[in-house]
């Protein structure tokens, strides 16, 4: 919570500022307070600070104080380190992991704000499901295409420009379209989801919830993991996104009960056919 803060700072007005920049520097005194305080405290007005919590992604004052106090809780051995040219290799190694396991952890303190269920649902009425993702969370989108078809819905990834736009604009009532970008700054990803939605197919993007893509989408996973910007390939997002597709997945797939548990089986029992040849 406190990384999406301080990321979201630059794009606030003068006085949303204030609201962030005093949050940042006390935030054990703002996870207790109410939302008179923190606004005195600011030198701001009750309607700012609850403008300050919905513009960096919160439903209002309640969830900020929720989120800032899952984020003090968090494991102190779990910080992220940068990675620098004079690290021993088993210094960079740990630095890595321990990156890794924070961006994990960081996701699970936001999963309440994550729609699992109304993604599940929205799935589960599908008629067909496709899979969007440009550079590394291109990887991700078609490991999910890879684990979701198994569950009966027709499903398709597409990992270069041409293929998506081209894609979202033949979709239509019945279609979704999941869409991960961590940043959400791609401009060709915008394009897509707004011609899905208008063409109306559901959009569901996991992305930075302050991005345009997040605006565009139906539903939102929003979460932020603090890339290490010394590793020149994305890891630590690109292991959250893979986790929380996982999730979606296993929601799904409970969602739909024993058709889930038996297209599962026969999918496994046709691979075995084949091994025992």
């Amino acid at each position: 919570m406190l990384t999406r803060i301080e990321q979201q700072a630059p794009a606030l007005s003068r006085a949303e500022r204030r609201v962030a920049d005093w949050v940042l520097a006390h935030p054990r005194q703002a996870a207790d307070a109410t939302l008179a305080q923190v606004a005195s405290e600011c030198g701001a007005s009750e309607p700012t600070v609850i403008r300050f919590c919905r513009r960096v992604g919160l439903t209002g004052f309640r969830e900020l104080t929720i989120r800032l106090t899952e984020a003090l809780s968090r494991p102190v051995s779990y910080v992220h380190h940068d990675v620098s040219a004079d690290d021993a290799t088993p210094d960079a190694v740990t630095k890595v992991l321990d990156a890794a396991i924070s961006s994990l952890i960081d996701m699970r303190a936001q999963l309440s704000s994550i729609p699992i269920d109304e993604a599940a649902a929205i799935l589960g009425a599908a008629r067909q499901v496709t899979f969007i993702g440009l550079g590394a969370s291109g990887h991700v989108a078609t490991d999910a295409c890879h684990k979701f078809f198994r569950l009966g819905t027709p499903c398709s990834a597409h990992t270069d420009t041409p293929s998506i736009l081209q894609a979202a604009a033949v979709a239509g009532s019945g279609d979704v379209l999941v869409i991960v970008s961590h940043l959400g700054g791609w401009p060709e990803l915008d394009r897509a989801a707004a011609v899905a939605r208008d063409n109306g197919a559901t959009v569901i993007a996991l992305t930075n919830p302050a991005s345009r893509l997040a605006r565009i989408a139906t539903v939102v996973f929003g979460w932020d993991p603090h890339e290490d910007t010394s590793v020149y390939t994305p890891m630590s997002s690109r292991l959250a996104q893979l986790a929380l597709l996982d999730a979606l997945y296993v929601a799904f797939a409970l969602s739909l009960g024993d058709v889930a548990a038996e297209k599962l089986r026969r999918s496994k029992d046709a691979l075995q056919k084949v091994t025992q040849r």
